[in-house]
């Protein structure tokens, strides 16, 4: 199990952590009932926090962030010295997750997507985990919620019997969801990106050396080039820039003194 501590990127704190550990904290807190934020991050969610100082505190304030992506995972080593064997991957994440937890008999709870990707995802990981309690899910509503469906969401979920909650809202929505829900729920929120999609096969993952070579931008791209150019072709080698400024010490990227976001954003 590894578990070195949090160091910055880009002004995002990322931490040194492989699978083993990752699981271990998030099924510590979901035993305890306490809150734990929790997000799986690649190139584009911690340029999200680049761009918005407001959203790199919501980043830092979460519990836990995991290095998705392999040059986030490369920026560790680069920056920091802190060498780990692979990333931590948050499809491969929530597959961990669920069989820990259905070991242990903790309810999960599933929010976001659409309706019909939920119902392929439950019945896929039911298969693979038969003992993996789903106390419930809700599909997006693809738009903020008021105040009043914010109560009532919390209510839905506390009432299920959830330990643990996913969030499939895409980023950086998720990574608010998580940042503004947890205090609340009072268990792990976990934030997954496309691991609904992934495990509910409506999506296709790119093939394994891809991955571990940091391409699997590159086959998203070409599945996805409009909807995705803009993520790939500029965030990339905008964050390999500025790693350079980092590595250089030509330019700081603070984690600390962050603006607090101003209001709530109860994507829902």
């Amino acid at each position: 199990m590894i578990d070195q501590g949090r160091y910055n990127v880009l002004g995002v704190g990322i931490d040194a952590v492989d699978y083993d550990a990752a699981v271990q904290r998030v099924v510590d807190a979901a035993s305890e009932r306490r809150p734990l934020g929790v997000s799986a991050l690649a190139v584009h969610g911690v340029m999200t926090g680049v761009a918005d100082p407001e959203h790199r505190y919501r980043l830092n304030h979460l519990e836990l962030v995991v290095p998705d992506g392999q040059p986030v995972r490369w920026a560790l080593r680069l920056l920091h010295g802190r060498r780990l064997p692979e990333r931590v991957y948050g499809p491969n994440l929530t597959l961990a997750l669920c069989q820990r937890l259905a070991e242990r008999g903790l309810p999960v709870y599933f929010y976001g997507s659409r309706e019909e990707v939920l119902a392929r995802l439950t019945a896929n990981l039911s298969r693979q985990f038969p003992g993996l309690v789903i106390a419930g899910t809700r599909p997006s509503r693809f738009r903020c919620l008021t105040p009043a469906e914010r109560d009532e969401t919390v209510a839905t979920i506390c009432q299920s019997g959830a330990a643990v909650t996913f969030v499939g809202l895409g980023c950086p929505r998720q990574e608010v969801w998580a940042y503004e829900f947890r205090q609340a729920l009072g268990m792990p929120v976990i934030a997954v990106g496309a691991a609904f999609d992934f495990h509910a096969g409506t999506l296709a993952q790119a093939p394994e050396w891809m991955q571990r070579r940091g391409l699997e931008w590159l086959y998203r791209l070409a599945r996805e080039p409009r909807r995705l150019w803009r993520r790939y072709l500029l965030l990339n080698p905008a964050y390999l820039s500025l790693l350079a400024l980092q590595w250089l010490r030509i330019r700081r990227f603070p984690q600390d003194s962050l603006p607090a976001p101003r209001q709530d954003i109860l994507y829902g």
